[in-house]
């Protein structure tokens, strides 16, 4: 065992593979911070790969994810509760910060890997209280992370001995790997031979885990109290926020963007300090953050936002639009228009600018005609009145859609587009659809039926720009996925920020699609339109509680009797 310091000495015993990957980043935190980042988050993902297979299966409590990366572990929701959300959102800083350090050009600075080392140490200690197998193995309720233990970027002699132990714990684990793989493979020929070997194996397994719940209950009884342990859920908050602000394209770097000073506050000083105001090029505002204590809810600071937009209001003649966030809860509010509502993280500069232009430029839903010549049945034209009404009248932003197969779901929401587009409600449109042949069947009607569109076909063509765009679940999770700091992205900059798409369609609305890809519908700040098929009794109550509706009763509903006794 290395005799090399290390604030993860305490997951040698059960996870000496992910305690590898730990020193790896340590090693370099000061030297090549951009390297130090890449490590934490391959650490990250070691220890929540780990946890999957500990917790998933027959008995466990988390359910597989939709695809095997740490986005999609991340984001399982049974994960998410296992881990709860102080726990989870220093998993997303980790995770963050390794793809900004891998797709982001621009020098990491050291303060980003040493905040990435902080955050993992956290989430290394709440593994290793939950699940290690000995009491002697748990660490210390005090053990705190400590920045004095990682090498000096100038003492070169301790940074190499830091990598040669990093090396050698590798060699270790790899070995232990090369072991088990060659043990597997053992097992793989007895299982050929005897089937009767599966009972066995079985029984293996059901031991292994059952030895993880026994050490999770040992370790539960022994939980350490909130302050014995300084998770430093306000540093944690604080460093989330900017990250989100700066996936959405805000720098932070000018010193009117932090506690910017307002006059006018009905206070004893008559001033007050915005956490956050996010400026336009004309230099005026365009939303203000209001943050809270992370054991605070994000909706506490409504009233004291909308003071500070008074006073922004009455200094720069233009009223912002508010967000309020503790650090893992977000939401958004632009008062002129419309209530408040949850959102994932925080609109880019473009799309708040259209936000507030819209206030002056959208038009009535309602005085506006709709294309005869795209859909010119009547209960294609009262479907698309309804869906009108749900978001102008009812300021509601999701509606459901019952039309029978063959009575033209898809000319419909062309025409429901067109509408939205012509009173500028909508400048890009998402469809989503299950199936690759039902988006080429998307992309070809938008183009026959509304060609000004410019319909992109995502699944073929990721890097054409449009206004609608037509794609499947999977691919689009990949992009949400991949554009945090990926290729997509620009200096760490997300391609589809939350607020990239006005309205999501999507086709063939079922359980067992929104049960699977509904990240995709939390993520973005869209109005939304489900169609399906399916005969509205026979929907299940998960898909009308997805569209905040009464059980059985959808938006608009055209059934598959009305179709063929009217010849449609």
């Amino acid at each position: 065992m290395s005799t090399i310091p290390s604030n993860f000495s305490f997951l040698q015993a059960d996870w000496p593979e992910v305690l590898a990957e730990a020193r790896r980043a340590e090693a370099a935190a000061l030297a090549d911070p951009r390297t130090a980042c890449f490590y934490a988050r391959r650490t990250l993902e070691l220890a929540v790969a780990w946890v999957f297979q500990a917790e998933s299966g027959r008995g466990g409590s988390l359910r597989m994810s939709y695809k095997a990366d740490l986005s999609a572990f991340l984001f399982e929701p049974s994960f998410q509760q296992l881990v709860g959300p102080a726990v989870h959102a220093k998993m997303d800083v980790i995770r963050r910060l390794g793809n900004h350090a891998v797709h982001n050009a621009r020098a990491v600075p050291q303060q980003d890997a040493v905040a990435a080392l902080r955050e993992l140490f956290h989430v290394a200690f709440w593994l290793a209280r939950h699940y290690a197998r000995r009491v002697s193995d748990r660490p210390d309720p005090a053990l705190q992370f400590r920045a004095d233990l990682l090498p000096s970027a100038s003492d070169p002699a301790a940074l190499t001995k830091a990598q040669d132990a990093s090396r050698a714990a590798e060699a270790a684990a790899q070995q232990a790997l090369e072991h088990q793989a060659q043990k597997m493979a053992e097992r793989d020929a007895q299982l050929r031979e005897a089937t009767a070997r599966n009972t066995e194996l079985d029984a293996e397994l059901a031991q292994y885990r059952a030895d993880i719940a026994a050490a999770k209950a040992l370790n539960a009884a022994a939980a350490v109290p909130a302050q014995a342990h300084d998770y430093n859920e306000a540093a944690t908050r604080d460093l989330f926020i900017d990250l989100l602000l700066k996936e959405a394209g805000w720098p932070l770097t000018d010193t009117r963007d932090r506690e910017f000073e307002v006059q006018g506050m009905p206070n004893a000083q008559g001033k007050g300090f915005v956490d956050y105001v996010l400026w336009g090029d004309d230099g005026r505002p365009l939303a203000l953050v209001e943050a809270k204590r992370s054991r605070r809810s994000a909706h506490e600071g409504e009233q004291q936002a909308r003071l500070y937009a008074d006073c922004l209001e009455q200094q720069f003649g233009q009223r912002p639009v508010i967000y309020g966030t503790n650090g893992y809860e977000h939401w958004m509010w632009d008062d002129t228009t419309s209530p408040s509502r949850a959102v994932q993280g925080f609109h880019t500069k473009d799309e708040l600018a259209l936000m507030v232009q819209r206030r002056s430029t959208r038009q009535p839903l309602a005085g506006l005609p709709v294309a005869h010549h795209i859909a010119e049945r009547h209960y294609q034209q009262r479907a698309i009145r309804r869906i009108a009404e749900t978001f102008e009248r009812d300021h509601h932003r999701k509606a459901l859609v019952v039309m029978a197969t063959g009575a033209g779901k898809t000319r419909t929401v062309i025409a429901l587009v067109d509408l939205l587009m012509r009173a500028h409600w909508c400048k890009r449109v998402l469809f989503l659809a299950d199936r690759v042949a039902l988006v080429n069947q998307a992309v070809n009607a938008f183009k026959a039926h509304l060609p000004d569109a410019a319909p992109v076909n995502l699944v073929t063509d990721r890097a054409t720009e449009g206004r609608v765009y037509v794609c499947t679940y999977p691919t689009m999770m990949g992009l949400i996925n991949e554009s945090a700091g990926g290729p997509g992205g620009e200096g760490g900059q997300r391609r589809f920020g939350i607020g990239h798409f006005d309205l999501i369609v999507v086709d063939e609305a079922h359980r067992s699609i929104y049960q699977k890809y509904r990240a995709i519908f939390s993520y973005f700040d869209a109005l939304l339109v489900g169609l399906t098929a399916t005969p509205k009794d026979e929907i299940d109550r998960n898909t009308y509680g997805l569209f905040d509706l009464e059980s059985g009763v959808p938006t608009d509903a055209y059934g598959l009797d009305d179709a063929i006794a009217e010849g449609y």
